[in-house]
């Protein structure tokens, strides 16, 4: 496998994991721009990366990119923000036959290398696998462990599904914020990408078969939630996991039920402030929303915010966590509640863990994952097979049927 972006905040993360997690036999490459930069963080990180190959390609050079493709089994990126860097990297991988992963939380992008590339994956067999971090793992795996259970139980299909975000701890780096940005640019220069990005189906292989279930639009004001018994907010990722996860049924012939409803929420329990704290984190995330909108506004917080590079500290890093339920009801009555958990920062830690992890079940897992190709998503892609790596790995994800 080849690391594109090695050099990247979280490529330096996910190099010195493959280097502690990797097995022996596993043939690692790392790529980026500078020679310079890659021969720096090969020494920083020692054995056994001093035999690991250097490859030199940038993102606009379509040659080397091709090169690149044809030279290893999976290609691994952290080259964002995706839509502006990374499309010809997904086309050369899908022409290649090389399976792809990378971390995008980027809609426009998705939607973008499925139109593009996924006939063209299917036909070289390549798997296209975005999203293969804190964005949208915990997600499309914990509703995927939730179906089996279900199935295993006959207890028929998923219906009302929603995951609770309930308790969180974690920084922002450069590069999330640039592909924010990146993001509400395109959308407000073109209305036809704006209604896709608030499309909830926005990713579906084909939009007209999905079932119309009324409002799936996302949540955007702060209510209490008698079902879950808490105060609940808007989560800020649910509007790129919500869209992941739909695909992955459809994917999957629908099989997690055609009355599959799912949304995601940050939860904040029952008693006196609940209220307040949901309110101020609902202000926040609209507040960080249109502040980088406007361009007067955005000048202020690109002083403030990290930039391309940055990311919490060390320290921070490691005190990070993510506590995360999953809470659906089945056609049948059958409630079941799966949890997902998690020490280190969700989107660098943790994530470089889920990231390295992916890209060795690409890399070795061939035979235990779905027979499938084209543009997939973590559930389809890697399946159970990802599921028991991030267990032996350290993360918990765990299913109950619950009264």
């Amino acid at each position: 496998m080849v690391l594109f972006g090695a050099t990247s905040f979280v490529g330096r993360l996910t190099a010195e994991y493959l280097a502690r997690a990797a097995p022996p036999q596993t043939r690692i490459g790392l790529a980026g721009r500078s020679q310079q930069r890659l021969q720096d963080l090969q020494a920083s990180i020692g054995e056994p990366a001093t035999h690991w190959p250097l490859f030199v390609a940038d993102s606009g050079d379509a040659q080397a990119l091709e090169k690149l493709a044809l030279s290893t089994r999976v290609l691994a990126t952290t080259v964002g923000p995706y839509r502006r860097y990374g499309l010809e990297v997904a086309g050369a991988c899908a022409s290649a036959g090389t399976h792809y992963a990378d971390l995008t939380g980027e809609v426009l992008f998705m939607r973008e290398t499925i139109d593009r590339f996924d006939a063209i994956a299917k036909e070289s067999g390549a798997r296209i696998v975005h999203s293969c971090g804190f964005d949208s793992i915990p997600s499309d795996l914990g509703v995927l462990a939730l179906h089996e259970a279900a199935a295993a139980d006959g207890t028929g299909e998923l219906e009302d599904t929603t995951l609770v975000v309930r308790a969180m701890k974690g920084g922002a780096s450069g590069g999330t914020v640039a592909s924010l940005k990146d993001t509400i640019d395109d959308a407000r220069g073109d209305r036809r990408l704006a209604r896709t990005l608030l499309d909830p189906y926005a990713l579906s292989p084909d939009r007209e078969a999905e079932p119309s279930l009324g409002a799936e639009g996302d949540m955007r004001t702060i209510s209490n939630d008698r079902a879950l018994g808490m105060w609940i907010a808007p989560f800020i990722m649910g509007t790129i996991n919500t869209r992941v996860v739909r695909r992955s049924n459809a994917l999957q012939d629908w099989a997690y039920g055609r009355r599959f409803r799912y949304r995601e929420v940050m939860g904040f329990g029952s008693g006196p402030l609940a209220a307040a704290r949901a309110g101020a984190v609902a202000g926040g995330v609209l507040a960080l929303a249109a502040g980088l909108a406007i361009p007067p506004s955005r000048m202020v917080l690109d002083r403030a915010l990290p930039s391309p590079g940055e990311g919490p500290s060390e320290s921070q890093r490691r005190s990070g966590f993510f506590r995360i339920e999953l809470h659906t009801r089945t056609s049948s009555g059958a409630r079941y509640l799966c949890r997902v958990a998690q020490q280190g920062d969700p989107g660098y830690l943790a994530t470089s863990v889920m990231f390295g992890e992916s890209s060795l079940c690409l890399a070795h897992d061939g035979e235990s994952l779905p027979a499938r190709a084209g543009v997939l998503t973590p559930a389809t892609a890697m399946g159970d097979a990802l599921i028991e790596r991030l267990r032996a790995a350290g993360q918990t994800l765990e299913v109950e049927r619950v009264s």
